[in-house]
């Protein structure tokens, strides 16, 4: 099994040391200045840790075409090799999130046999009843767990259960629903109906889930239907999730909004009801677009960890919330583009932890709009490279991770074990 070694790291790691120190040394003074420890911090982001999507790891791609690289994994346990190298680089991404049928293997004893080899753990279980699989009785073209067919329904139902047994296997907590199911045109579909036969199919896969897991529903606006869809929005996922019980939750994808959504009031909500699943991570230009983490809208992610940091200072009350990315990469190395949005994610919660929470609620307070909104800025604007270097350093990560990535040649080195498929057809988007 390909793998770069420790000790490259570590003499990578070598090059860089000094100046990280003198960083680390500089940004720390500053802080200080602020009465904000530096090392405290710092012990902080060591501790965070993201998902990696296993579909991740491949080339994406759009309705139109897909542009495989060199060296894709072609199965899940190529997929978990190169979820290893991302931890390597980052050490801050230490989980895997598998979606099945995708993922599927005769043995799941020698899957976890390689994932605990590898330092992985499984977190959340992803279903698929979006597409139709080779060999299936039914079609899930009008939909799946809200179809007007008994039978189709019944089906959605027992992969998902069968998805429950295949996450009991790995070690994982939760399952993740998405469907597809919506319609195109008007009068296509009642929607009360569908969202009825939807609450009644999702009430027996709860029945079902382990008495120690949760069940995240994760929303779309559109696509693959563009008229309507059954859980369209975070209203429809927390109505379902309240419909549901106390083990049902709301995941929040960040490409899955209208335009211009206030998403971090939606997590506020969320967080407030106790029905914050998770985050599917993610940067949006037009829709669902799952460009790279931070890439367009860096402050809207740092608004969104302000809430979650906010809460886990209040200690509220069943706030654990699941982080996760959820990308899809047309023309980067996907190792790389994940690397980079682990960081960025980790970025935004780092610079969270340093507002000033009693200025801040001061100002909020005394309904101070400008000092209010510039305490956030002050937090924001701060350069934390040194504390995400150090975390990564200490963790035994890389200081440079694409870089350090870059110099070892390690998809040049997989792509001669793993020769294209000559596959074309389209990615995950």
């Amino acid at each position: 099994m390909q793998r770069i070694e420790k000790s490259f790291i570590e003499e990578q790691n070598q090059r860089h040391i000094d100046d990280l120190n003198k960083d680390f040394s500089y940004l720390g003074e500053k802080l200080s200045r602020s009465g904000i420890d530096i090392e405290t911090v710092t012990a902080a982001a060591e501790k965070f840790q993201i998902a990696v999507p296993s579909w991740g790891t491949g080339t994406g791609g759009t309705r139109f075409a897909r542009f495989a690289g060199i060296g894709e994994p072609r199965n899940i346990f190529e997929k978990l090799q190169d979820c290893a190298v991302i931890n390597d680089m980052s050490a801050c991404t230490d989980s895997v999130s598998p979606h099945f049928p995708w993922d599927c293997v005769d043995d799941f004893s020698e899957l976890k046999q390689q994932s605990d080899e590898l330092g992985l753990s499984w977190i959340a279980v992803n279903s698929n009843t979006f597409q139709d699989q080779q060999g299936q009785a039914h079609s899930y073209k009008y939909g799946s767990l809200s179809h007007t067919d008994a039978a189709t329904r019944q089906q959605a139902i027992e992969h998902n259960l069968d998805v429950i047994k295949y996450g009991q296997a790995l070690g994982a907590k939760s399952l993740t629903v998405w469907v597809g199911d919506g319609s195109n045109h008007p009068g296509q579909q009642h929607f009360q109906r569908a969202f009825e036969r939807y609450l009644e199919s999702m009430k027996k896969i709860y029945a079902e889930l382990p008495s120690d897991w949760e069940m995240h529903i994760e929303h779309k606006m559109f696509e693959p239907a563009f008229y309507s869809t059954v859980i369209q929005d975070w209203g429809s996922n927390i109505l379902a999730a309240m419909e549901l019980g106390p083990k049902c939750k709301s995941l929040v994808d960040l490409g899955h909004h209208a335009p211009n959504v206030n998403i971090e009031m939606i997590v506020s909500r969320l967080i407030q009801f106790k029905k914050l699943g998770g985050f599917h991570f993610n940067d949006s230009k037009y829709g669902d677009d799952d460009l790279d983490s931070g890439s367009l809208h860096p402050y809207q992610q740092f608004l969104i960890f302000n809430e979650l940091v906010d809460a886990e200072a209040r200690q509220q009350e069943g706030f654990a919330p699941a982080y996760m990315l959820d990308q899809s990469h047309n023309v980067t190395d996907p190792i790389e583009s994940l690397i980079n949005s682990a960081a960025e994610v980790q970025r935004s919660y780092v610079k969270a932890l340093l507002i000033d929470r009693d200025a801040l609620y001061g100002h909020q307070t005394a309904n101070d709009a400008i000092m209010a909104s510039n305490e956030l800025k002050k937090a924001f604007n701060l350069d934390v490279s040194p504390i995400l270097a150090m975390a990564r350093y200490r963790a035994g990560g890389a200081i440079e991770p694409i870089a350090t990535y870059r110099q070892s040649g390690y998809r040049q080195l997989v792509a001669k074990s793993r020769p294209s498929t000559g596959g074309n057809t389209s990615g995950i988007v």
